[in-house]
């Protein structure tokens, strides 16, 4: 096992870690400035931000230190490295590093999207001089477009070449690149080729200082005034880790979260853009009850024992169960059908796909199946209904008048049945349909029962590859509109309000596959194949 020392405070390091001196002195609980490195790219060691003094220590206890600084993003922690990150020396040539990026860099800060997160500000407050000492310069901001999504303050640029970095080893795309050299070195796109892949969203969290701007974000918010919430992507079924960020119960940003799981430092512009139904104004409000011709409004107060009473003895109920549900949502609601009707049968509703998976070069990869919690519902379904019926068995079944009462769950944020499929629910004498946005099936339903969108709930989903993640909701649903855990809790007359963490424990307890989940959740979810749990 190797020793390190870092301000003269020994850390031990595992004997498979191969780290370098920012990851060492991170581990000592010492923070090394940096612009460049970045732990999922190549290093490069440009900006000189990290300059540390190191050696190494001797077998009888001398320490023999190199006479130059040396940068720490490239230097490896071996056994015996001695680092030190705060004399004078490192202090002097970290001040000189921020005063030569103010030199030409414009104060835009009240204006500039990255105020309040920007590692130059930051950086300049606790590693840089007290006072300027070059003649300020006239502001000037030129701007252009590198693509659809995402905007170049080229003055701004440090020059840590993150970006580029990017499209060459993450998104192998290969659009930025480094043109002229020395004082006017500046990033731009090769002509022809704008900056245009699925993960092109990426470059603009990689930007230490404003130099690259969300066109999506620009000028909407101050970050200042944004709740940042860890979430899951429901997007696809990859189920990469999010921060959804918002100000007044409105979501303005989405960001990734590290988790070497599952996305690593990584998310697509699919689900990073994909926001716009959470605040559309086409979605539906108010529970309503009708005869797929008048319809009026009905109260959620009204609803547990108004659905209770059409469902008890009312004939074979079929529920289905959609793969945008959480864990905790499709277990109630299934335990609840159940109950009313112990020969109730369980279906799980359609799985949206969009052409095929993609992979890029470092292994993230963009599923072709548009749903967060397919694997999760149907475990559910199998357990509880004692098969594993699809959408395309269900409406088999439907078509031979097995159904008297049917519960269909969407919560899907574009089309996703036709006429001639609702049609075929025609002979169903009671249909409660539960959805973000009216659909020909919505048309038809006896109850119809407006839904959440993923930032307005709570609870668990499991990915493709077998990873529960729980999370917590990022902004209240609208006016009128009930999270499907909160009414599941109700009908299934269980006291207090919805945790979903209390659902949980029992879906652990009752449902083997989920036995993993009975302990707490880690930030990096917990593997339900292995049966280990991930980030401790």
């Amino acid at each position: 096992m190797a020793t390190v020392t870092v301000n003269g405070q020994e850390i031990e390091l595992g004997d498979d870690e191969r780290l370098n001196g920012i990851q060492a002195a991170a581990r000592a609980g010492v923070e090394i400035p940096h612009y460049c490195w970045h732990a999922g790219m190549s290093v490069v060691a440009s900006c000189r931000m990290c300059l540390v003094e190191a050696g190494r220590k001797t077998a009888e206890g001398d320490v023999q230190m190199v006479p130059k600084l040396v940068p720490a993003c490239q230097t490896p922690a071996t056994d015996g490295t001695v680092f030190v990150t705060n004399s004078e020396k490192v202090v002097q040539a970290r001040a000189m590093v921020e005063e030569d990026l103010l030199i030409r860099h414009p104060i835009d800060c009240p204006i500039c999207d990255k105020a309040g997160e920007c590692h130059l500000q930051d950086y300049h407050f606790e590693h840089g001089r007290d006072q300027r000492r070059a003649d300020i310069k006239p502001f000037t901001s030129r701007r252009r477009e590198l693509g659809d999504t995402v905007t170049l303050f080229v003055d701004r640029c440090v020059m840590c070449t993150r970006c580029v970095r990017f499209t060459r080893e993450i998104s192998g795309t290969k659009e930025l690149f480094v043109v002229n050299r020395g004082a006017h070195e500046e990033i731009d796109v090769f002509p022809g080729f704008p900056l245009d892949n699925k993960m092109s969203g990426n470059v603009v969290d990689l930007c230490p200082v404003g130099a690259l701007g969300d066109r999506d974000f620009l000028y909407q918010q101050r970050v200042w005034f944004m709740k940042s919430h860890d979430n899951v992507c429901a997007g696809c079924s990859t189920g990469c880790s999010i921060k959804v960020e918002e100000n007044q119960d409105r979501v303005y940003r989405v960001k990734p979260r590290e988790n070497p799981h599952i996305n690593q430092w990584w998310m697509c512009d699919e689900g990073r853009y994909g926001l716009s139904h959470i605040h559309d104004p086409r979605r539906c409000l108010q529970p309503q009850r009708g005869d797929g011709s008048e319809y009026a409004n009905v109260e959620w107060t009204e609803l547990p024992a108004e659905l209770e009473g059409k469902l008890r003895d009312a004939g074979r109920i079929g529920v289905v169960l959609s793969p945008h549900l959480t864990v905790e949502e499709a277990y109630l609601l299934a335990t609840y059908i159940r109950k009313c009707d112990p020969d109730a049968l369980l279906a799980v509703g359609p799985i949206p796909a969009q052409g095929e998976d993609e992979a890029f070069p470092n292994g993230f990869t963009i599923r072709a199946e548009k749903c967060p919690n397919r694997a999760g519902v149907e475990a559910i379904v199998s357990q509880l209904g004692g098969q594993l019926v699809a959408w395309d068995d269900f409406l088999t079944r439907l078509d031979g008048g097995e159904f008297a009462v049917a519960w269909v769950t969407g919560g899907y944020k574009t089309e996703w049945i036709d006429e001639p499929t609702a049609a075929r629910f025609t002979n169903v004498k009671t249909l409660i349909v539960q959805d973000l946005f009216g659909s020909p099936l919505w048309e038809r339903a006896t109850y119809r029962l407006p839904g959440a969108s993923f930032a307005e709930r709570e609870g668990s989903y499991v990915n493709v590859e077998g990873r529960l993640q729980s999370f917590r909701w990022a902004v209240r649903p609208p006016s009128g509109v009930m999270v499907e855990g909160q009414l599941y809790w109700r009908l299934l007359e269980r006291q207090g309000l919805f945790k979903a963490r209390a659902v949980l424990d029992e879906v652990a307890r009752e449902i083997a596959h989920f036995s993993p989940a009975a302990t707490e959740i880690p930030e990096h979810g917990v593997d339900l194949k292995s049966n280990q749990l991930a980030g401790v």
